[in-house]
Parts: C-alpha cells; sequence; structure tokens
C-alpha cells in the first residue's frame, strides 16, 4: 500500500492549525477564565479566612473579656460578703455591748435603788427610834430629874480640862451681855444658887447669868457665852449615838459600790 505523504502533511498541518485555533480561540479564554475564577476564589477564601480569623479574636476578645468580668464579679461578691459580714459582727458586737451596758446599766440602778432604799429604811427608823426615845425622856423628865441635872452640871464645871477651862473663862470675862443658861425646867432658886456659885469659884470672877427655859433640852442644862458652850443633857447622849449609827451604817454600805463593780 501505497503512502500519500501529501494528505499525511496536509492532515499533519490541518491539526497543528486545528490545535493553534482551539487553543488561540478555545483554551486560552477558558484557561484564563479558569485562572481569573481560582484567583477570585482563592481572593474569597484568604477574605473568608481573614474574617474568620477576625472572629476568632473578636470572640477570643469577648472571651477574655467575659472572664474578666466574671473574675471581677466574683472578686466583687466575695469583697460584699466579706463586707457584709464583717458589717453584721459589727452590729452584732455593737448591740451585744448595748445589751451588756444596758444590763450593767439596769442592774446598777437596781443596786442604787435598793441601796437607797435600805438606807432610807434604815434612816428612817433611826430617826423615828431617836425621836420616839426624845419624846419618852422628855415626857418622863422631871422637876426633881432637873435639879439632879443641875448637881451634874455642877460637878462637870468643876471636872472641866484646863483648855476648856481656859477658853470658857476668857468667854465670860469678855462677855458684854449675860450668860445665858438653858433648862428644859425652869429651876428653883437653890439650883440657881449653887450653879452661880459654882461657876463663880470655877472662874474666879462674877459670873452674871440669864436662866431661860428650853422645851427642846432633854433633862439636860446648857450654858452659852460668846459661842462657847458647855452643858450636859440626854440629848447630847442620844446625838452621840446617833453619829455612832450613822457611822456604823456608812462603813458597813461603803464596801457594797466597790464589790459591785468587781
Amino acid at each position: 500500500m501505497l503512502i500519500d505523504w501529501f494528505t499525511v502533511c496536509a492532515q499533519i498541518l490541518n491539526f497543528l492549525v486545528l490545535v493553534w485555533l482551539m487553543k488561540r480561540f478555545l483554551y486560552k479564554p477558558i484557561l484564563s477564565a479558569i485562572e481569573t475564577r481560582e484567583t477570585k476564589i482563592a481572593a474569597e477564601i484568604a477574605a473568608a479566612d481573614a474574617k474568620k480569623a477576625e472572629s476568632q479574636k473578636e470572640h477570643d476578645e469577648f472571651q477574655h473579656k467575659n472572664e474578666q468580668f466574671d473574675q471581677q464579679r466574683a472578686a466583687l461578691m466575695t469583697k460584699a460578703t466579706d463586707e457584709a459580714r464583717a458589717e453584721r459582727e459589727r452590729l452584732l458586737g455593737e448591740a451585744r455591748k448595748a445589751a451588756d451596758d444596758l444590763a450593767a446599766k439596769r442592774k446598777e440602778l437596781l443596786s442604787t435603788d435598793a441601796q437607797n432604799i435600805n438606807e432610807a429604811l434604815s434612816r428612817r427608823a433611826r430617826q423615828e427610834i431617836f425621836a420616839i426615845t426624845r419624846r419618852t425622856l422628855s415626857d418622863l423628865a422631871t422637876t426633881s430629874l432637873e435639879e439632879r441635872m443641875g448637881e451634874v452640871f455642877t460637878r462637870r464645871l468643876r471636872e472641866m480640862d484646863a483648855s476648856a477651862k481656859t477658853a470658857l473663862g476668857e468667854a465670860l470675862k469678855t462677855a458684854r451681855s449675860p450668860s445665858v443658861l438653858r433648862s428644859a425646867f425652869e429651876l428653883p432658886d437653890p439650883e440657881r444658887a449653887a450653879i452661880q456659885n459654882a461657876l463663880n469659884e470655877t472662874f474666879s470672877t462674877s459670873v452674871e447669868l440669864r436662866f431661860e427655859t428650853s422645851p427642846d433640852l432633854i433633862s439636860g442644862i446648857e450654858l452659852s457665852v460668846n459661842g462657847q458652850k458647855v452643858g450636859w443633857s440626854i440629848a447630847e447622849y442620844l446625838t452621840s449615838l446617833e453619829r455612832s449609827v450613822d457611822d456604823l451604817l456608812t462603813a458597813n454600805a461603803s464596801p457594797e459600790p466597790a464589790a459591785a463593780s468587781s
């Protein structure tokens, strides 16, 4: 079989022309379009990746802010809880202290009231006892008893100590008015004369006397001159006894506040 080289060459030429034409007018636009599409897709993918990265960054920042917010909220809650607990303890402490102070004051007031009541009762009883004693002695006093008091008074004049006798003697000598001698009952003349003689002998001077009666004196006699007084009466014993009782009650009552405070 003979080969027609002209036909073969023509076919090869036609094939080459066809390939060139296809490359020129078909493959090149297609490849260009594919390249453009790939470039566009790559750009879209890059943009998507950038947006994804930005979104991830925002998500991470939001997550971080949420964690910080949770930490701050937990810290604030802890602080508020601690402050509330501390304030509660402080208020409870103040309430306990106020209650204790109130109880102490109430106890002190009750103790003081009880002590005042006891002192008032003791004082009232003491006053009544001595008042009754004075009234009883006053009712029992008689003129004969007063005469006996005159004898006791003159004896006490003679038994005075040196300093008291000197002071009373100076007062008698410098007196510009008569000395006053008081008694619960009016003394009879013999008793007056005995007292006058006792004064004159004791102080070696003529003493001018003015006799007076004083119902307040209970079975006693009192001489007063220039602020100086000398005398004797049952009332003095009662007064001395009352003062001793007062001192005794005061001494017994004084340790109570110290014991209560301890």
